[in-house]
């Protein structure tokens, strides 16, 4: 079992794969690429199809397990799930797949590596601000080398910057948000992996999102975590699900404006 000064080159390294993938198969397609339409009504494009095979072939080099990736089918998600406690990648090869195709500046590249469905390293990269988010289990949280977060987080909730995604939860909540916010000011930038990222860094104090899938927060949990945030499911259980389950999720920049936004929360839902 690795330790997490290991964790934390693992982590590294990884964060400069992403940064090849990007800079040679997603942004040379940024803007000029087709968008199409899965299944299940969301986007995807050939970005997201060509680094997604890249780096299931790269991946495995630096730490041992298959890759577990949005752009598969709901079958071999769960197989994989079943099979990777030993090790496991989950990947969002282009996060804010919408943002990318629209020709918005807001999307990343998501990685985590897993271990008993636990993150245990991860990468939020975002390629056209060159913002490398990374953090290793145990070592601490990054961006681009500067340890996170950037700023301390809002002493109290009435402070607070929030990330709100207002189409996913609940319409009561969503009301409430609006109408009675308890917090200073909201935002929304349709890109999971990024906000948990801000979070993290003290860009955003309090985040709320009634829907989300394993590859959209397994690298920004963890990084949010490594960074002295924290974060359950929205129902209040634990966070973590298999790729067939989309969960809601509330964080905070801090532990004890966490519980000052759980509480409301909780009181107004």
């Amino acid at each position: 079992m690795p330790n997490a000064s290991q964790r934390l080159a693992q982590a590294r390294a990884l964060e400069s794969l992403a940064r090849d993938v990007a800079r040679e198969v997603i942004l040379p397609r940024y803007l000029k690429t087709a968008r199409n339409r899965k299944a299940d009504g969301t986007l995807f494009t050939e970005a997201d199809l060509e680094s997604q095979r890249r780096f299931s072939e790269e991946l495995p080099r630096l730490a041992p397990g298959p890759v577990l990736g949005e752009e598969m089918s709901a079958a071999e998600q769960a197989h994989l799930w079943s099979d990777g406690r030993r090790g496991l990648w989950c990947i969002d090869p282009i996060d804010g797949t919408t943002n990318f195709a629209n020709g918005i500046p807001f999307f990343a590249v998501s990685i985590a590596y897993l271990v008993n469905h636990e993150p245990r390293f991860g990468v939020v990269y975002n390629p056209v601000t060159d913002e490398s988010f990374y953090a290793a289990q145990g070592a601490g949280a990054f961006l681009n080398g500067v340890p996170l977060p950037l700023r301390s987080a809002a002493a109290r909730l009435p402070d607070a910057v929030a990330g709100i995604d207002f189409k996913r939860i609940s319409h009561h909540l969503g009301d409430e948000l609006a109408v009675r916010p308890p917090y200073f000011s909201q935002r929304n930038f349709g890109s999971s992996a990024l906000e948990w990222c801000f979070v993290a860094a003290g860009r955003l104090d309090v985040y709320v999102h009634g829907g989300q899938m394993l590859w959209d927060y397994a690298a920004g949990k963890l990084i949010l975590q490594e960074a002295g945030g924290m974060a359950m499911a929205l129902d209040g259980g634990s966070l973590i699900a298999g790729p067939s389950i989309k969960r809601g999720v509330i964080a905070a920049a801090s532990p004890t404006l966490f519980a000052e936004w759980r509480s409301w929360i909780s009181a107004h839902s």
